[in-house]
């Protein structure tokens, strides 16, 4: 059983009273894992068909989630599927936020905390490619993470940005359709997971994630139009950081409302008794009201200055001994307003100036010999240049002007002297029938083999080939006589820990 700190557990019994055995109970439990199909890649049936994982049962909240049997000697994360980007393993109760955002394609969705990127490529699946996705880090290191997970991916749609959620919300004023705020928190719902949470868990801590929620929820609202729709979602038990930090936003901002929406079998109300509730100071520090010192039924310790939310019940809370997840908390808000007649969102930095098509003709000869599609077809302005880099900019794409980007769009690859080389993102984004030449590795030996940077044999036409197993892209492979040329990034090969 994992070492729960002290107050923290004197809390959740005031919490949950009698419920509070069968929610202890639950941390003596193994953890369920999941994955999720990526919709990009291909569609739920397609890969049902060639998965070779045993007992897959659907997740409730996600149609395309599915709990996988983690003793089996098939591990999901070690499969060439994960590496194809067919899928990403996820824990089932995170799945929650992202598809109660209900993206759609076309929008400008914002998911504001991203990384490592499990929401974000969940947000992407929803929007098949179409529109803008900002999906934005304020760890750098965090952020080249979140990253490489939507170029495994294949997600052409989005804008990855490294900055603070005060600098985006002075160049997005009102501009996004959706934004998720997958809050940083004290981490209590990630507990049985994640042991390494719980010894750097305290009330202070607590209180200090509470206040930053609130800067954070602040920036969100400016970055939001009317009409729009807000997550705010967490994985913690906390109180303060969970109904506290609706409550409060709530107080801060009258046009906002909480949406009643379905809840699954399992998952539990918000408490509004538990918006304000409080953790006593005493003279060591913070701690937590306990026992009979405190009646949450009738708020002894409530702050009655505070107006009431009776809507915060319609927020959703995720318990361990409920649901076949870890803890989180969502709520689904919306912000009141009509959009004016012919309203265009547009970003205060203006729109990014593209590249000449012409200018890029070493792209656009590989193109002609190696592609069946024109990737430039309507977008002859949506080039951009990074140094040598070329990447294809999503539709509308805002200005990087004062932005600290990582990601704008689909890296198509490196323009060199006289030639061009394909990136490994633009591989994962193609299609068998997008080109022109493929092989496909017909075994998981085979397979495993390209992927650990092995050299192979093969008849054909000289040339770029796009390298496929069981119909999904994975990489680049350069036919020369009959030995093709391993193009499988080396930072990626066999030693990549998953």
């Amino acid at each position: 059983m994992t070492q729960l700190p002290q107050d923290f557990m004197c809390r959740m019994q005031d919490m949950l009273k009698e419920a509070y055995p069968a929610f202890l109970r639950s941390y003596e439990q193994g953890r369920f894992q999941a994955l999720r199909i990526n919709a990009i890649k291909g569609t739920k049936d397609e890969f049902l068909e060639k998965a070779p994982f045993f007992d897959l049962r659907g997740v409730l909240w996600e149609q395309n989630g599915f709990y996988y049997d983690g003793t089996s000697d098939c591990a999901p994360g070690k499969h060439p599927f994960h590496e194809a980007g067919v899928y990403y393993i996820q824990e089932p109760s995170a799945m929650a936020p992202a598809a109660y955002l209900e993206a759609a394609p076309g929008e400008h969705v914002l998911d504001l905390c991203a990384a490592p990127g499990g929401k974000t490529t969940q947000i992407a699946s929803y929007m098949q490619n179409q529109g803008l996705l900002v999906c934005n880090e304020i760890h750098c290191a965090r952020a080249k993470i979140l990253s490489e997970n939507v170029e495994r991916m294949g997600i052409c749609n989005a804008l990855v940005t490294n900055e603070t959620p005060q600098h985006l919300a002075e160049m997005f004023d009102g501009y996004f359709d959706r934004i998720l705020v997958d809050a940083p928190c004290s981490g209590e719902g990630m507990f049985r997971k994640n042991e390494e949470a719980c010894s750097e868990w305290s009330l202070a801590n607590v209180q200090m994630c509470a206040d930053r929620q609130d800067e954070i929820l602040d920036c969100a609202d400016r970055m939001l139009r009317p009409g729009g729709r807000l997550i705010y979602a967490t994985c913690t038990f906390a109180p303060a950081e969970n109904e506290g930090s609706i409550a409060r936003f709530l107080d801060r901002h009258s046009a906002y409302q909480i949406l009643e929406v379905k809840k699954f079998h399992g998952m539990s109300e918000g408490v509004p008794a538990w918006a304000h509730y409080d953790m006593r100071s005493s003279g060591d520090g913070m701690t937590a009201v306990c026992g009979e010192d405190y009646d949450s039924s009738v708020g002894t310790h409530l702050d009655g200055q505070r107006e009431s939310h009776d809507s915060i019940r319609h927020t959703i809370r995720l318990f361990p001994h409920l649901v076949q997840g870890e803890g989180h908390y969502l709520a689904v808000l919306q912000k009141q307003g009509d959009m004016p007649e012919g309203y265009q969102a547009f970003p205060s930095n203006g729109l990014q100036k593209g590249l000449n098509a012409k200018d890029a003709k070493e792209f656009l000869q590989f193109q002609q010999e190696a592609l069946r599609v024109d990737l430039l077809e309507n977008m002859q302005d949506r080039l951009l240049k990074f140094g040598e880099q070329l990447y294809l900019m999503p539709e509308d794409m805002p200005s990087i002007n004062r932005l600290k980007v990582l990601r704008a769009g689909l890296h198509l690859g490196t323009l060199k002297k006289n030639r061009f080389e394909p990136s490994h993102a633009l591989a994962l984004a193609l299609k068998k029938e997008d080109v022109k030449r493929s092989m496909e590795l017909g075994t998981e030996e085979t397979a495993r083999a390209y992927l650990g940077g092995m050299t192979l044999n093969h008849d054909g036409e000289k040339g770029w080939y796009l390298m496929t197993y069981q119909g999904y892209s994975i990489g680049w492979g350069k036919l020369a006589g009959q030995v093709m040329k391993n193009h499988y990034p080396k930072g990626l090969r066999l030693c990549r820990k998953v």
